[in-house]
């Protein structure tokens, strides 16, 4: 039989994976699997699994939020053995699994993780460290994770520039300089996004348009620290219609860009603290990573 690795968090979301647990791995048996189960036990256990055991198995699958896929990827990008990944989303935002088409319900996410196809997907490299879909930081980094579902779902995207300038007061901004396919921008940034997603924080059409998984570029987003009002007015109109149409938010797609800060500058990777260097370049990976898909 073939071997499976099924690797879920049962704290994701509401641990609602309880109560389905038996069904995914019966669809897991089913379409011909030898399965072994593993909860994570703590922060990381993901990753370290990930990265030792999944060269023995034909096929992976994860269940968590974003957190727990990004640390899954995490360890097999360290594996020599390229392995599939199935995943079956179990968090609060689960933009990954939107961008890809994964439906929320469990039984129907895990059926595509076995009998689904091969995609296979860009990575990001945060220096030497994976992420999935986006490396961020500034101001928005925490308020889409902390923006309540029911604002999201009545409001939409003016949810978030809602939560965002409630914190305007007391947002901070980087002077950096960053670098991208010969081109140089110097400035105080208050916001930095770099994403291969179509979703990010739950709002979609976040990252632009165009957007594709597989085309080896990400789609970066910056936006410089406002002098006044009427530039802050600016920077607002611009996100809330979604059309770049100020000099303050530069927007572009690239598969590098290096920043260079003078104070530490704290990031995001994948909705999880991702460090807080002064240097910093991320890199995309094209199809480095095969995560199974509607047929």
């Amino acid at each position: 039989m073939k071997k499976l690795l099924f690797i879920f968090n049962p704290h994701s979301g509401k641990a609602q994976i309880k109560s389905k647990l038996l069904q995914i791995v019966d669809i897991m048996v089913k379409a011909g699997y030898e399965v072994t189960v593993y909860p994570t036990q703590e922060r990381s256990d993901a990753s370290r699994v990930a990265f030792e055991q999944a060269g023995n198995y034909d096929l992976v699958v994860c269940s968590g939020g974003d957190g727990t896929l990004d640390e899954v990827v995490s360890g097999m990008m360290k594996c020599p053995k390229r392995i599939p990944l199935g995943y079956i989303p179990a968090g609060s935002t689960n933009d990954f699994a939107s961008s890809l088409k994964i439906p929320k319900d469990m039984a129907k996410a895990a059926k595509i993780a076995v009998t689904g196809r091969k995609f296979s997907c860009d990575v990001g490299k945060f220096n030497e460290k994976p992420f999935i879909y986006v490396a961020a930081f500034g101001i928005f980094t925490e308020v889409s994770y902390s923006t309540k579902q029911e604002w999201k779902n009545i409001l939409g995207h003016a949810a978030y520039l809602l939560e965002g300038a409630k914190s305007l007061h007391s947002f901070a901004s980087y002077h950096m300089r960053v670098e991208h396919d010969g081109e140089v921008l110097e400035g105080e940034f208050i916001f930095g996004m770099i994403t291969n997603s179509i979703s990010v924080g739950g709002f979609k059409n976040m990252t632009g348009k165009n957007v594709e998984l597989d085309d080896g570029v990400f789609e970066v987003t910056l936006i410089h620290m406002p002098k006044n009002p009427v530039e802050l007015n600016a920077i607002l109109a611009s996100l809330t219609n979604l059309i770049d149409d100020t000099d303050l938010i530069h927007s572009f797609k690239s598969s590098q860009v290096s920043f260079l800060s003078e104070e530490e500058v704290p990031w995001t990777l994948d909705g999880e603290f991702g460090g807080a260097p002064r240097e910093v370049t991320v890199r995309n990976e094209q199809r480095a990573l095969d995560i199974m898909v509607k047929n």
